[in-house]
């Protein structure tokens, strides 16, 4: 003690050096300093009947305390953090007073009774509870008549603690099971008074709190197990009959739906279909588990069987894991043809989030200016991610609130951010106003100053700046205006429904969820975004030495009759950068694909099961489809040349001329001077 308390006198001679050395500076920040906090005091009492008192003052923030005893004697003498103070008091009942002092003179002053009796405490009560929420942690409170202080022993072999009980006391075991937990009530007097109680000390057993939210990522960028973040595989059997112990059960755990396999020893996941991989980065998984020191995850592929990760796992909390598919590849697991996942492992764990995702290949922007949707709905409030049952902004509301669906929110370019609301906005009763259309209130006014950053992997954007918001301006982090103090930072979750509409939400309390759906403001879509397919007439699918020129081949009415199966194919530029090619239960089948030249069955990878995405260049006129097995027109015609002469390309770049909005001819050069060319219609 006596180290500490010379450290700390050292320190704030340093501190007085380095203020007189310094002051012409800026001292400012000194005044910003919260007074003192959470003060209290350990009070402990002599056994012997003197009434000698310890008084021990505790706080944060504190540079001194002072201690009145209540008594009418003197006051203690300064004490440094930590130190303590002795006085001897007649029977009776005393109102000590701990006054604070923090660095810059500000004080706290809190009253704590001080009880000295010469009896032994009497009509002790004990209360211990197992924590709700916290697994394997107990919470004790005991009050007793003339008692002073109290000392726990959690019969566990840890050391007592000594506490005056003005709060319970939270004690958390290594193991669940059977302690005898002992208090002893302290007074002034020898005597003392004792409970004893044989408690069972108990562990949770699942999680209590959903598995950590997930981050928006475009359909192309995922292929989704399990989780309800994104779009599962459909018919996905999650207990398929592999004649395992383990059991299996579906919880729902504050609204997420969470798989639970209990005896665990092997476990398997039988896919809805069969799905390519290769163009994944990571495989993420979410587990919780009491028991379970590991967990070994297996992707199963048609071909080249299985491959394993162990992972190993921290008890009472969600263990989150990114693991990158080369950990698999780099022991001879193909990864374009996986259909199962089996897990290994004892014990329970609880399963989450289970999908492949890579790095975003679309790659969306808040840059821009944005307002709310004009739509039932798009204003809202209520327990959940999704749910507005509580309140939410109908047809009539929107009507009444036109000052205010017509305020933007504008992120710019420099990374500024503002709220443009114009002479009116919806002023609610909080500001002064009358929950009506009027002018809008400083600092929620549109003057602030103020910044946003943008994490797109974590899905928020933090808005810096006092009166900056989106949405509402009472809903922040902390509650909602005016019953929590103006905040200078708000981070919202924002989802991307498309490349130009907005979800995004706050949590303003527990469990209280503010919910907004933007679009951003003068959005024009891509003009090759829609659904295409090949113009049923003669010439539209050619191949000739030059563009405009299918001198070579060209295919004619007869052609297209013939080719009906093949003139109904689709191709899909989603706005959301991704792309599908939807061919059906058959399609034309080419002879280097193992077909007959006729219509048939589709065949991999060109089946439309590719995961793709595009990229359309205006001003080179041109659109890049990604994805192997991702095409326009006819799958063997590529930058490089003819299949099956060239390698299966990842990527092909088409030239694109648009005739109107709903036309465009399309070409590729396969190979020196050999241009295969298409026509397009939107439909």
């Amino acid at each position: 003690m006596k180290n500490f308390k010379y450290i700390l006198t050292s320190f704030l001679a340093v501190l007085l050096v380095f203020t007189c050395a310094n002051e012409d500076d800026d001292t400012n920040y000194v005044n910003q300093i919260e007074a003192p906090q959470n003060i209290s005091a350990l009070i402990t009492v002599t056994q012997d009947n003197t009434g000698l008192v310890t008084i021990t003052p505790l706080g944060e923030g504190v540079v001194s305390f002072k201690v009145n005893y209540g008594d009418g004697s003197e006051l203690s003498e300064d004490l440094n953090p930590g130190e303590s103070t002795q006085h001897t008091y007649e029977e009776g009942v005393y109102n000590a007073i701990i006054v604070a002092t923090g660095l810059n003179g500000k004080t706290t002053s809190v009253t704590q009774e001080v009880v000295v009796s010469f009896q032994a405490p009497q009509n002790l009560v004990v209360t211990i509870e197992n924590d709700a929420t916290i697994s394997k942690q107990v919470n004790i409170n005991a009050d007793a008549d003339f008692a002073l202080s109290y000392e726990v022993n959690f019969g566990d072999g840890s050391d007592p603690i000594m506490t005056n009980f003005e709060e319970p006391y939270s004690y958390q075991y290594t193991d669940a099971g059977i302690y005898t937990i002992t208090v002893t009530a302290f007074s002034a007097a020898i005597e003392t008074t004792v409970y004893t109680e044989e408690f069972e000390v108990t562990a949770i057993l699942q999680p209590l709190n959903a598995a950590p939210s997930q981050p928006a990522r475009a359909d192309a960028d995922v292929i989704s197990i399990y989780s309800g973040y994104y779009t599962n595989i459909s018919g996905t059997d999650y207990y398929p009959n592999w004649g395992q112990a383990t059991t299996f059960n579906e919880l729902d755990i504050n609204g997420d739906a969470t798989i639970q396999y209990s005896n665990l020893n092997y476990q398997g996941i039988q896919y809805g279909e069969t799905v390519d991989a290769s163009a994944m980065e990571y495989l993420h998984i979410d587990v919780w588990t009491t028991d379970a020191p590991n967990i070994q995850v297996f992707p199963i592929s048609i071909a080249t069987g299985e491959q394993q990760v162990t992972l190993d796992l921290v008890t009472d909390q969600w263990n989150s894991f990114d693991i990158p598919i080369s950990d698999f590849t780099s022991q001879g697991l193909s990864m374009n043809d996986i259909h199962q996942f089996k897990f290994v492992g004892s014990g329970t764990v609880f399963i989450d989030n289970l999908y492949y995702y890579r790095a975003p290949t679309v790659q969306n922007t808040l840059e821009g200016t944005w307002k709310m949707v004009e739509e039932a709905g798009a204003l809202g409030v209520g327990p959940a991610v999704g749910d507005t049952s509580w309140w939410n902004c109908d047809a009539t509301c929107v009507t009444d609130r036109a000052c205010y669906y017509d305020d933007t929110y504008v992120f710019n370019p420099d990374g500024t951010f503002n709220n443009v609301l114009g002479a009116q906005t919806w002023v609610e009763g909080w500001q002064g106003g009358s929950d009506a259309c009027g002018t809008p209130v400083a600092p929620y006014d549109g003057s602030a100053s103020a910044t946003y950053t943008y994490d797109s992997a974590a899905g928020t954007v933090t808005l810096n700046g006092t009166g900056a918001y989106i949405g509402l301006a009472k809903a922040n982090n902390a509650g909602e205006l005016p019953n929590v103090a103006v905040p200078s930072s708000i981070t919202y979750n924002v989802t991307f429904l498309d490349a130009n509409t907005i979800s995004v939400y706050i949590e303003s309390g527990a469990g209280v969820f503010w919910q907004y759906k933007l679009e951003r403001v003068g959005a024009t879509s891509s003009p090759i975004e829609g659904t295409w397919k090949m113009a049923e007439e003669a010439g539209a699918l050619g191949v000739g030495p030059a563009v405009g020129d299918t001198s070579w081949w060209n295919c004619d009415d007869a052609c297209v009759t013939e080719r009906a199966c093949y003139y109904d194919d689709t191709y899909v530029f989603n706005a959301d950068g991704s792309f599908s090619n939807v061919l059906g239960t058959d399609t034309w089948v080419e002879g280097w694909q193992g077909g007959s030249d006729a219509c048939g069955t589709p065949v991999a990878p060109y089946d439309g099961s590719a995961s793709a995405t595009y990229t359309y260049d205006s001003a080179a006129g041109t659109v890049t489809v990604n994805g192997t097995g991702a095409y326009i027109g006819l799958a063997k015609a590529n930058n490089a040349g003819e299949l099956p002469n060239v390698a299966v390309p990842t990527s092909i770049t088409y030239n694109v001329t648009f005739v109107d909005a709903n036309t465009m001819t399309v070409y590729v050069e396969a190979g020196a001077g050999v241009f295969w060319q298409y026509k397009l219609v939107k439909i």
